[in-house]
């Protein structure tokens, strides 16, 4: 019989928010009948250290030990209470280029990250997140380390600068269903006729809230986000331009607003 569930696969570094990230994963699994597959990869410079060869072959026996117990414990108190099915895998080698062969044989439907670097010396364009966005063309779910899907719970959904891409896919209609209401919409703007303490619904029954276009703009949207408890953020890699709002590049979301975002299809 064919396996007709989604695919999910989340990319782990395996650091301090991994289990946030995973949690998110397996949340969004649960509400679009997917299934999970986590993947880790390290750098062999990390490893090896020594030029000699059997020296070489310890340490590579060594860390394939270590990160099967890493990703084993990592995984292991979220199969058990939330009865789901995680398959795992690593490698060494090039990170990017092991990321790349494993989405060309795995060929996922999304794809999840953890949250962005927030250093603010790290630029987007030397990330991994930046790197997956330009080789994988389908959803990404950047995993905010607040307010992170919760199994079991229904999310509060939210749409940026009238995202409608995400909204298109096999697995909309699952994502809506555990979503409370209503949706709410958030918009920056070049009207001077809708301003952040005026609100309104649509005939969609979804709240939006217009943000005026200025250099504060991101962080007043930002902390809007966290006040409404916002669990996902749609964002369409192309953004959508209408009249009134402005266009806001995917890089400028990524770094400054701290929330898990659904990136769309390209």
């Amino acid at each position: 019989m064919k396996n007709n569930k989604h695919k999910i696969l989340v990319l782990s570094d395996l650091k301090k928010m991994a289990a946030t990230t995973l949690m998110s994963s397996v949340s969004l699994a649960s509400m679009i009948d997917a299934e999970i597959a986590l993947f880790h990869v390290k750098k062999h410079i990390d490893i090896v250290e020594s030029d000699n060869q059997l020296s070489a072959i310890r340490s590579l026996n060594e860390a394939h030990n270590t990160t099967e117990k890493e990703i084993e414990a990592l995984i292991h108190p979220f199969s058990k209470e939330y009865n789901v099915a995680i398959n795992t895998s690593f490698s060494f080698g090039k990170i990017k280029d092991e990321i790349r062969d494993h989405i060309k044989l795995t060929k996922p439907d999304i794809i999840v990250l953890g949250q962005r670097d927030s250093n603010p010396l790290r630029i987007i364009g030397d990330s991994i997140t930046h790197f997956v966005l330009k080789e994988f063309k389908g959803v990404i779910m950047i995993s905010a380390n607040k307010n992170a899907l919760v199994p079991n719970e229904k999310m509060t959904l939210g749409v940026f600068n009238d995202s409608k891409k995400v909204f298109n896919t096999k697995f909309s209609k699952d994502l809506i269903t555990h979503t409370k209401a209503p949706l709410q919409s958030f918009k920056i703007i070049n009207s001077q006729k809708e301003t952040i303490n005026t609100s309104a619904e649509n005939e969609d029954k979804m709240l939006e809230y217009a943000f005026e276009k200025n250099a504060n703009a991101m962080t007043t949207l930002s902390s809007y986000l966290s006040k409404n408890n916002i669990n996902l953020l749609c964002v369409d890699r192309a953004e959508n331009k209408t009249k009134n709002t402005i266009e806001t590049s995917l890089k400028e979301v990524i770094n400054k607003l701290n929330v898990s975002l659904l990136v769309s299809e390209a």
